[in-house]
């Protein structure tokens, strides 16, 4: 499989085509501009810290990915005419076999199923490059994707360590 040419079609709820693609350095300013309008709870959720801008370091890891040890993949929508990224889901190997996976999707997008469709395909890829499990970290309070979690079809484990719950998923 060629992840980094991936490119699939979903239905959202409410009936809308959702785009799921690679990620590639093009869309730098579309990925910025997602993170604009994420809330600074959604922000926090992802990243466990207050966030709002991200350095150029920061930029390069999330836009430059190698589909080998770090796939990313985006959720795009057409709205007004135009092609916007709502969404993005990603993984980076952990340790041979195991690679921890991460979410987000942008506040005016929650609640449509985009992070379930975002996880299926990433499901897809890893079991095609032959990794066991994900892990995952996720605040205790973000329920929404401890739910897509649990709903993703695969056998989830869950231990609470400090201020977090640990997710491990076996593909």
């Amino acid at each position: 499989m060629n992840v980094a040419a991936y490119d699939a079609t979903e239905r959202l709820r409410n009936g809308a085509a959702l785009q799921i693609r690679a990620l590639v350095p093009g869309d730098r300013a579309e990925m910025l501009a997602a993170v604009g309008r994420f809330s600074k709870e959604a922000l926090y959720r992802r990243f466990f810290a207050p966030k709002r801008n991200f350095s150029e370091r920061e930029i390069e890891f999330y836009l430059n990915v190698d589909f080998t040890n770090h796939v990313a993949l985006v959720a795009v929508l057409s709205e007004g005419g135009r092609r916007i990224i709502v969404g993005g889901a990603r993984y980076v190997m952990a340790r041979p076999g195991t690679a921890e996976v991460a979410f987000a999707v942008d506040d005016p997008h929650q609640k449509l199923g985009i992070a379930t469709h975002l996880i299926s395909h990433l499901i897809g890829i890893a079991r095609a490059s032959g990794l066991k499990e994900f892990i995952a970290e996720v605040l205790p309070e973000n329920v929404p994707m401890l739910k897509v979690f649990e709903r993703c079809g695969l056998a989830m484990t869950t231990r609470r360590d400090r201020e977090v719950v640990q997710v491990t998923l076996a593909l």
